[in-house]
C-alpha cells in the first residue's frame, strides 16, 4: 500500500512538467486594443507618381491625356514628371479696361471705360460740354477729350469787363482810350484840360489818345 502512494506522488510533479508555455496558443487570446491600433496605421495610399496626375478636385488622369488642372488654368498633358502645361501669348488687356475676368487660360476685359474724364467729372462718348466759357469740348471715342478755346478779338476800349457766362471781355461803355491817366470816349473831341483838347486813334484804342494844344482859356494878358 505504501508502494502505490509513492507512485502516486511522482505522477502529480511529472505531469506540470510536460505542460510548456510553447504549448498555449495566442489564438486562445484576444489582442490588446494597442495591438489592434498600431495595424491600422500602416494604411497604403495611391501613388499616383509615373502613373498619373490628379487635378485640383482630385480626378486623376492617366499618362498621355489633356486636362485642365483648375478653372482658370491653361490645358496641361499628363507626362511620367508630371502636368506639362501650355504657355500662350495672351491678348493684352486694354488700359482703360475696368473689369478682367479670369475663368480661362488667358485673362479677358470684359467691360471697357465708355466715359471720358476731364477735370473730375465724366461725361459720356460723344458728348459735347463747357467746362467754362471760353471752352467748347467733346468726348471722343477713344475715351479723350479733345477741347477748343475761344480767341477773343482785341477789345475796343481800355477798361474791359468780364460779364459771367461770357467768354471774352466786353466794353460797356464803348470804345475809349486813355488820354493821360483820363479815359475819353472815341469819335468825339474831348476838353481835358484849359489847354488841350484829344480824341482817341481811329481802331487803335490801346494807343494813347491825340491831343493838340490850343489857346488856353483863362490866361492872363501880359
Amino acid at each position: 500500500m505504501a508502494l502505490h502512494i509513492h507512485e502516486a506522488w511522482i505522477l502529480l510533479f511529472v505531469i506540470p512538467a510536460l505542460v510548456t508555455p510553447a504549448a498555449i496558443s495566442h489564438e486562445d487570446y484576444p489582442a490588446d486594443e494597442g495591438d489592434q491600433a498600431s495595424s491600422n496605421d500602416n494604411l497604403i495610399f495611391d501613388d499616383y507618381r509615373g502613373k498619373g496626375c490628379v487635378d485640383d478636385s482630385g480626378f486623376v488622369y492617366k499618362l498621355g491625356e489633356r486636362f485642365f488642372p483648375g478653372h482658370s488654368n491653361c490645358p496641361c498633358v499628363c507626362t511620367e514628371d508630371g502636368p506639362v502645361c501650355d504657355q500662350p501669348e495672351c491678348p493684352k488687356i486694354h488700359p482703360k479696361c475696368t473689369k478682367v475676368e479670369h475663368n480661362g487660360c488667358c485673362p479677358e476685359c470684359k467691360e471697357v471705360k465708355n466715359f471720358c474724364e476731364y477735370h473730375g467729372k465724366n461725361y459720356k462718348i460723344l458728348e459735347e460740354f463747357k467746362p467754362s466759357p471760353c471752352e467748347w469740348c467733346r468726348c471722343e471715342p477713344s475715351n479723350e477729350v479733345h477741347c477748343v478755346v475761344a480767341d477773343c478779338a482785341v477789345p475796343e476800349c481800355v477798361n474791359p469787363v468780364y460779364e459771367p457766362e461770357q467768354c471774352c471781355p466786353v466794353c460797356k461803355n464803348g470804345p475809349n482810350c486813355f488820354a493821360g491817366t483820363t479815359i475819353i470816349p472815341a469819335g468825339i473831341e474831348v476838353k481835358v484840360d484849359d489847354c488841350n483838347i484829344c480824341h482817341c486813334h481811329n481802331g487803335d484804342w490801346w494807343k494813347p489818345a491825340q491831343c493838340s494844344k490850343r489857346e488856353c482859356q483863362g490866361k492872363q494878358a501880359l
